[in-house]
């Protein structure tokens, strides 16, 4: 079971084009327990992603701090399992070249890697895949195999910034339930972004809706729907109304 508790404090970030302000964050404070599935939803613009680049590493806020289990984390960078909104895929590598990647720029034991991730290609629905190149693949398995990458960083606490937003409406459903199965199995914190309310509130425990730039959270919603959730819910009173409530927040 996962036991990272993830707490961001604080955070600030303001960016500077030409000598103007232009204010990205404003004291985001919000906390993740333990095998805790959070989703941030808000407009375009209101620094969804650039909170995930601050609390991976890849950008250092004006103020607060990001805690893992009450320790400040000064150096973040590979603290964290990341999956950017593009795939990121490396064509000229095969799937399970492209998965073990994480564990191959840390230095680990390569024929481990490809052992445990060979396994789990079955699981990520991958079957049959491991030699194959990214460009014979479609869009979702494309997802799969990144998806895979990120779980095998072995982080306790991974983000996902949309990663099914390109994909067609079927295909995004059937990777949302398969996602849940596999968050469920490996019991992961996670922090999902996405613009979808729908997909906002099936796969969460809480939804942080933020606010315009600078983004702050305006709302942080319980998700007090029953687990498992399977496709119908969508149509239960009580997911209207709290998607209800998360479309007027969000100003929609």
């Amino acid at each position: 079971m996962s036991n990272a508790h993830l707490a961001v404090n604080q955070i600030s970030k303001t960016f500077y084009d030409n000598g103007q302000a232009i204010p990205a964050l404003a004291e985001i404070n919000f906390s993740a327990g333990a095998g805790e599935f959070i989703t941030l939803i808000g407009p375009s613009g209101c620094g969804k992603s650039t909170l995930f680049n601050i609390i991976v590493g890849l950008m250092e806020p004006d103020t607060g701090e990001i805690c893992l289990n009450g320790q400040v984390l000064r150096q973040r960078t590979g603290m964290f399992g990341y999956m950017p909104q593009r795939d990121l895929l490396l064509p000229w590598r095969s799937v399970l070249n492209n998965v073990i990647l994480g564990p191959e720029l840390a230095g680990e034991d390569l024929k481990a890697a490809r052992q445990e991730a060979a396994s789990l290609l079955p699981l990520f629905g991958l079957e049959g895949f491991g030699e194959a190149y990214p460009a014979t693949l479609s869009g979702g398995m494309r997802q799969r195999a990144a998806l895979l990458r990120t779980f095998l960083t072995h982080r306790e606490v991974m983000l996902f910034d949309e990663p099914f937003g390109a994909l067609d409406a079927l295909t995004r459903r059937d990777l949302q339930a398969w996602l849940l199965d596999i968050w469920r199995q490996f019991n992961k914190t996670i922090l999902f972004i996405t613009h979808d309310v729908e997909e906002a509130l099936f796969l969460s425990d809480r939804v942080l809706v933020m606010s315009p730039r600078p983004g702050r959270i305006a709302l942080d919603l319980i998700v007090d729907l029953p687990r498992p959730r399977r496709p119908n819910i969508l149509v239960e009173p009580h997911f209207i109304e709290l998607k209800a409530q998360l479309l007027s927040t969000l100003g929609a």
